[in-house]
């Protein structure tokens, strides 16, 4: 399994900074029925609530914008991915549709309310930092412009900066071509219940992603 490790200048000013990671092999599917079902599901939980807009003053959401306080960047102009989808759910917009691979990883990222990374491992050259992002780094996001990696939460292999807490590079998407990936949970609030989204992880990619091979790992 890749090794992960966090930076210690990134610790140093975000302290309680915690990682899981699994990987494993996958068939990046399309969506069926029945995880359609799960998808409709977790979008309902937050339309449901009274006060919608309560979850993201979640605590996983709080310490990620903390987070990114502490290291330079404006959480209101670089949100976490789980944020952002948990925006995209109360202005009425839904959970993106892509496929199975990429659905669980959303549905996974709004449960838990953490940024998640998802990795074609066939295109992850060596081991992982995660650290801030350098003056001057970039990538090209997913379905986006560059994005400016100065101050960003950022995982880094041999080759440079691949994928961050608010959105992850073309470079290492996940693609229908793609038979195995790594997945990272980011929690900027320490490391309770990251086996536990492992677990969830693992279960949604095993029964809707044909997953097998799983390894996982916490990263303090």
């Amino acid at each position: 399994m890749i090794a992960i490790r966090i930076d210690r200048l990134l610790k140093a000013k975000c302290p309680r900074v915690a990682l899981a990671s699994v990987s494993g092999d996958v068939q990046t599917e399309v969506t069926l029925p029945a995880l359609e079902e799960i998808l409709r599901a977790c979008e309902q939980k937050v339309t449901a609530l009274a006060d919608s807009r309560s979850v993201l003053e979640s605590p996983a959401i709080l310490s990620t914008r903390a987070g990114y306080k502490a290291l330079g960047k404006d959480p209101a102009r670089y949100r976490g991915s789980a944020e952002a989808l948990l925006r995209r759910i109360i202005a009425g917009k839904g959970l993106p549709r892509i496929h199975a691979v990429v659905d669980i990883i959303n549905i996974v990222s709004v449960e838990s309310r953490l940024p998640i990374g998802l990795y074609d491992l066939a295109h992850v050259q060596g081991d992982i930092t995660f650290r801030a992002g350098l003056a001057g780094e970039t990538y090209k996001g997913i379905g986006k412009y560059d994005l400016n990696l100065e101050g960003l939460p950022l995982f880094a292999d041999e080759l440079g900066p691949h994928g961050s807490a608010t959105s992850d590079s073309e470079r290492t998407m996940v693609t229908t071509a793609t038979r195995s990936v790594l997945v990272i949970l980011v929690s900027f609030g320490g490391a309770q219940n990251l086996e536990r989204y492992c677990q969830r992880l693992q279960s949604l990619l095993a029964e809707h992603a044909s997953g097998t091979n799983f390894q996982h790992a916490v990263v303090e």
